[in-house]
């Protein structure tokens, strides 16, 4: 994934009641929210096409595929916030 602001997926995504958060990060990086929790999980991230694969810290892989414009990842759907 370019390393840049413009890219599309870049930004916040969240699931409809905002209890899942998803700040992709330029650069490759990401941070996930999980209700109260800010920091949940933290990783990084590629997107290939329209597929976006996570690693986080720890090591623990995950997938998800952005839809018409909607993140669908782990069985959530998450919306961009605009």
């Amino acid at each position: 994934m370019p390393e840049t602001t413009s890219h599309p997926y870049v930004g916040m995504w969240h699931t409809a009641d905002g209890r899942v958060r998803h700040e992709l990060l330029p650069g490759g990086r990401y941070v996930e929210a999980r209700g109260t929790r800010e920091s949940a999980y933290t990783g990084r991230y590629t997107v290939t096409g329209d597929h976006i694969d996570y690693v986080d810290d720890t090591g623990f892989t995950a997938d998800g595929d952005f839809i018409q414009g909607v993140l669908h990842h782990g069985g959530m759907v998450l919306r961009r916030v605009e």
